[in-house]
């Protein structure tokens, strides 16, 4: 017997038509209203999520990410505005109509129940039977690593096992997509970095669309395709984590992610390979774009793209002088702080790949030292 691929739905004009995305917002804004004044916490949206990714809404306290996430699930209703699931318009639809979970920070279990009966809980509203509930659930605490715990309560879990029963409740009911809302902010750094890497195990087995809602950009950058950066309630940049971190769109975005160094100035000269810049601070770097002499420059540069000696650099690259205030010892690498002047420092993250004594020897505090680094790496943000 020949298998046989079914051939993609094409459009009128012939071409093939690409699947409805998976959530999809079109100009969807929420104000609220407060006694005679009234905010905006979201406004004029467009998103498109596809099927099967992890996607992040990532910015501040107050940026308008939640209520976006709770806006997709049916909690608040958008002021203007469509949302869509799998191409159809469920604006106004309530959220037990809505084929998402949801799984809050809280974990929200059931104290007198079992693990077990906590997962299947949403299956017995459905009036799914015994056989296939039964069967689900053994499903869903193995995948959660989990499956000899049934019949314990959540009072006997640690954190992280009762935030995997609410991760298997909210799956095993079989959604779209999971919208996860700072599931881990209450877990300690060891066990929430560890979920990082479970959570993006489970999505990947599955196969299912996750949103996920946080603060930290580390989270954001360790497990998602893609991620929307928020602030005010706009999207300031979209793109998948290499393209936000290297190539920041704004300088808010450049500010928020990670360490960056903001530098400012103005175009002295173009060269062949790009332009020389004259900092505030009166040294000068060079960028690999060409700009016309007297425009203003800003330029973000990550610290671990720079590298401090004490012998000159080459004149190819970037390099400045300055002298170290600072150090940061981290075990596997060591921060500096190096002041140009009054009013500029440049943070560099540099590896300890070699003998520490030398490394002070090198660059204590005090100690003169040159930065250098690539023209490419001098990241031109837009004006």
């Amino acid at each position: 017997m020949t298998a046989t691929t079914e051939a993609p739905a094409t459009t009128a004009a012939g071409t093939p038509s690409l699947p409805a995305p998976a959530i999809s917002l079109a100009g969807v804004t929420k104000n609220f209203q407060s006694g005679r004044e009234s905010f905006t916490a979201v406004g004029g949206l467009d998103l498109d999520i596809q099927a099967g990714e992890f996607f992040s809404l990532l910015g501040p306290s107050g940026c308008g990410k939640t209520t976006t996430m709770r806006m997709i699930a049916g909690f608040e209703e958008p002021t203007t505005g469509v949302v869509r699931l799998d191409g159809t318009d469920v604006t106004g639809v309530a959220p037990n109509h809505r084929d998402v979970n949801m799984v809050f920070q809280s974990y929200a279990l059931f104290p007198h129940l079992s693990v077990a009966d906590n997962v299947a809980f949403g299956l017995k509203r459905k009036r799914v039977g015994k056989a296939e509930t039964d069967r689900r659930v053994a499903e869903m605490l193995s995948l959660v690593e989990l499956g000899d715990h049934g019949s314990r309560k959540p009072s006997q879990l640690s954190g992280g096992q009762r935030q995997r029963v609410a991760l298997a409740r909210a799956l095993v009911n079989q959604p779209r997509a999971l919208l996860l809302d700072e599931p881990l902010a209450a877990l300690d750094l060891k066990l929430r970095q560890a979920m990082q890497m479970e959570l993006k195990r489970i999505q990947r087995d599955i196969g299912i669309t996750f949103i996920y809602v946080t603060h930290d950009q580390g989270e954001a950058l360790t497990m998602s395709d893609r991620i929307a950066v928020m602030n005010g309630g706009y999207v300031e940049q979209l793109g998948t984590p290499a393209e936000i971190y290297e190539r920041p769109a704004t300088r808010f975005v450049a500010e928020f992610i990670g360490t960056s160094n903001l530098l400012t100035g103005t175009a002295a000269a173009t060269t062949a390979d790009g332009t020389d810049v004259r900092l505030d601070c009166g040294q000068r770097v060079r960028i690999a774009e060409r700009l016309s002499e007297g425009t203003p420059v800003d330029i973000t540069v990550r610290p671990e793209k720079i590298q401090l000696s004490t012998a000159p650099p080459d004149d190819s690259l970037s390099r400045v002088r300055g002298t170290v205030s600072d150090t940061v010892y981290l075990g596997s690498s060591t921060h500096y702080t190096v002041r140009l002047d009054t009013d500029t420092e440049i943070v560099v993250f540099q590896q300890n790949d070699r003998d520490l004594s030398a490394a002070d020897a090198i660059a204590g505090r005090g100690s003169e030292v040159w930065l250098s680094w690539r023209p490419t790496h001098s990241y031109l943000l837009p004006s």
